[in-house]
Formats: structure tokens, sequence, C-alpha cells
């Protein structure tokens, strides 16, 4: 399978198991796979329908959904999260990111689930 296939295939999964838990459209218009100058790696799914309360109300199931994606795809999901449209309860798009050392020295400093008014951390696995 090739790697848009592969996407393709994890997007679709993805989007109707969202669907089915929420009771509500919720479309995954692009899923991309990215890789960053500064070495942080993963995936980025941009959303629409998909609200800030979801997130409050289904947040165990959202992340699970987002694990078992990003593994389907050989992302070691370390950084799980929501970008927020800031200003509105839209969900800009769930990612899953492999942090580099200075990105994650820059997420390990913070707390709570919002660091930034941007971010909603759906999962954040902490290095020792």
């Amino acid at each position: 399978m090739t790697i848009t296939e592969t996407l393709s295939k994890n997007r679709g999964e993805l989007e109707i198991k969202l669907r089915n838990l929420l009771a509500k459209p919720v479309f995954l218009i692009e899923m991309d796979a990215f890789a960053l100058p500064c070495g942080c790696n993963g995936a980025t799914i941009n959303t629409r329908g998909l609200q800030y309360d979801d997130l409050e109300i289904f947040e165990e199931h959202i992340s699970k959904y987002l694990k078992e994606t990003s593994e389907n795809l050989e992302i070691q999901p370390s950084f799980l999260f929501a970008r927020l449209v800031p200003g509105t309860a839209e969900i800009a798009s769930l990612n899953s990111r492999v942090l580099c050392n200075r990105c994650y020295m820059d997420f390990a400093r913070g707390s709570g689930k919002k660091p930034r008014p941007d971010i909603y951390i759906l999962n954040f696995v902490r290095r020792e």
C-alpha cells in the first residue's frame, strides 16, 4: 500500500469512528504526514464539525482513536493535541506529533490542557 493510500484509509476510518461517537457530521477534510525542520514529525488532520465541547466530553475516546490512527501510520504518538480556532469553539485540526528535543522542552514547561489559547492537549508523554 502506498503512503497516500495508507493516509486515505486511516483518514476515512477515523472519520467514521468520530461520526459514530458524536452522532453528527464530522468531516476530516485532509490528512497529512509531516517532518519539520526542527525534527518534529507526525500527522495533522484538518477537521470540520468538531467542537471544543466534543473534546471535553469525549476526550478519552477521541484520544484513543487518534492514537490508534497514529500507530497505524507507524507514528509513535508522544503528543496528541487539537488545534483550536482562537476565539471560537471550532477545532481546526487533530494532531499527532513526535516532538524534537527543543519542542518537547517548550511543552514540558507548560501545564494543563491548554498551554496556549490555540492548543488543547489530549495526551503528552513525559520523558524520564
